[in-house]
């Protein structure tokens, strides 16, 4: 098979089918990036939208038959760790000095 030309078929799943998933678990990450107003919450949301980009990722590299969005993949994974421990933390650290984990009410850079 050519390496320029997609395999219309991963695993027995079209890659089409696995590109509208990745989509749809977007959606609903900037669904909750938007709507909700929990710290936690939105951190969540916002770790949906980078695992869908990771399996888009997947997707192109196994139909590729190429090796770079698999190593791709791991530079993200290791990025969202960090930011889910950096963001977590910061999280704990407002709510025990504000008593909430509300976005509207995390109001700690004003004078």
């Amino acid at each position: 098979m050519n390496p320029g030309v997609l395999k219309p078929m991963i695993a027995g799943i079209p890659v089409e089918y696995l590109l509208i998933l990745a989509c749809i678990v977007f959606s609903i990450g900037v669904a909750g990036v938007l709507f909700r107003r929990s710290a936690v919450i939105i951190f969540m949301c916002i770790e949906l939208m980078l695992n869908s980009v990771n399996l888009v990722f997947v997707v192109f590299s196994k139909s590729l038959q190429q090796v770079q969005g698999e190593v791709v993949v791991f530079f993200v994974m290791a990025i969202a760790a960090a930011e889910a421990a950096i963001g977590l933390a910061l999280v704990v650290a407002i709510h025990r000095k504000k008593k909430t984990s509300f976005v509207d009410e995390m109001n700690l850079m004003k004078w």
